[in-house]
């Protein structure tokens, strides 16, 4: 197991920026809440897929539920939050108690999303973004979030299955 004796708590975040114009910000943003999640107590693994259209993925897994709410309502991602309701057109969210070691696949993460995940609040949402109707995410351009661990910590980090 992730974390010891639990399963992992699994969130997963899809943001789809509306134009090019806040892709600066979004990259500081992204750039200051990545710091931060490596170092978040509980953090165990996560990943980050570039969809297409300005659509970004995030995948992570944490020791609890709570773990992963202190680090979303404190630093660089609490500052984060509110511009994405200006900045993005669709975000949505879906979390679970995953039943197995490992972050799920994608394609696990983009059904949860579809059947079990809610829209967040953007002020300029598209059609699509109160029914999660976007399309099928691309596979190709994904990478790990890892947590900064010290030397010989037997911790373990595992990437997402495709």
């Amino acid at each position: 197991m992730l974390n010891g004796n639990r399963m992992p708590f699994i969130s997963i975040t899809r943001l789809r920026l509306r134009s090019l114009r806040f892709v600066p910000g979004f990259a500081l943003q992204t750039w200051a809440s990545l710091r931060q999640v490596r170092v978040a107590g509980g953090f165990l693994d996560g990943a980050l897929l570039t969809d297409r259209s300005l659509t970004f993925w995030t995948m992570t897994a944490w020791d609890s539920e709570d773990s992963m709410r202190r680090y979303m309502t404190a630093g660089a991602h609490k500052q984060a939050m509110p511009k994405l309701m200006h900045w993005c057109d669709e975000a949505s969210v879906v979390h679970w108690q995953q039943d197995h070691d490992g972050l799920p696949s994608w394609a696990e993460a983009d059904r949860r999303m579809r059947a079990e995940g809610r829209a967040s609040k953007v002020r300029n949402p598209t059609a699509q973004h109160a029914t999660l109707t976007f399309r099928t995410p691309r596979l190709t351009r994904g990478g790990p979030i890892r947590a900064n661990r010290a030397a010989g910590d037997p911790a373990a980090s595992v990437s997402p299955r495709n």
